[in-house]
């Protein structure tokens, strides 16, 4: 079976509309998780999932079929949602702080600079042996010398490649991406600056067009995420 139509479906009616075409219990579907399933009478794959730090989900569709799902979703929904393109995905993914690569990721990144050391499995930190496991296994014990981090930014739009300087004009770093967050109505970028300059609060320069702009480091993400997991009872 070849699954050549892709969907994404976010945002806060994701489930209740997607739940009018499967029998399945989407309610004990959790972020995450996956599931092989019939949606609008065809067998599809589904995870509830999606990179933009929304409640969703990923549809893997039958070409044959993706129209009419898509059709399907859009005439249940009564209205309320909408299709859309790359461009408001992005800006979600950048609002909740998730990497893009090619952007934010390369290969001559580390997880630990870019703040995605939970991806490495406490086994593989204890025997080591995997691939870069000498470098990744330096950085965890001494820390990284540079480390990605999100900042507000004053001015324009910071886009990838933006110089980041310090108070002293010294170079810094640079943005990996940036753009306007819709939900913040505030210019947000993401980026790498050297480690002892990456605390929350550090004030620094971003060069757009020759020009200094102000900036200020920022956690991540910038808007809090909306995922689906389980509530536990303590």
């Amino acid at each position: 079976m070849k699954f050549s139509s892709f969907l994404w479906k976010q945002g806060p009616l994701a489930a209740p509309v997607l739940q009018h075409l499967t029998k399945e219990d989407l309610s004990k579907l959790y972020f995450g998780e996956f599931r092989v399933l019939d949606i609008n009478g065809s067998q599809c794959f589904l995870t509830r999932t999606g990179y933009t730090g929304e409640d969703g989900f990923e549809i893997s569709v039958p070409s044959e079929h993706g129209v009419e799902l898509a059709k399907a979703l859009l005439e249940k929904s009564e209205g309320k949602i909408r299709l859309t393109g790359l461009g408001a995905r992005d800006s979600l993914r950048l609002e909740a702080g998730l990497c893009l690569y090619g952007n934010d990721l390369e290969q001559h990144i580390t997880p630990i600079e870019a703040g995605l050391t939970w991806a490495i499995g406490k086994r593989r930190r204890a025997e080591g042996g995997f691939l870069g496991a000498d470098v990744i296994l330096k950085q965890l014990a001494d820390g990284p010398s540079i480390r990605r981090v999100g900042f507000i930014s004053s001015g324009p739009p910071p886009r990838s490649h933006s110089e980041i300087q310090d108070e002293g004009g010294n170079n810094i770093g640079e943005v990996t991406s940036g753009g306007f967050s819709p939900c913040l109505k505030k210019n947000i970028a993401i980026g790498y600056v050297k480690s002892g300059l990456h605390k929350a609060g550090t004030k620094v320069k971003i060069i757009i067009r020759g020009k200094q702009n102000e900036g200020v480091v920022t956690k991540m993400p910038f808007v809090p995420t909306k995922y689906y997991k389980p509530s536990y009872v303590t």
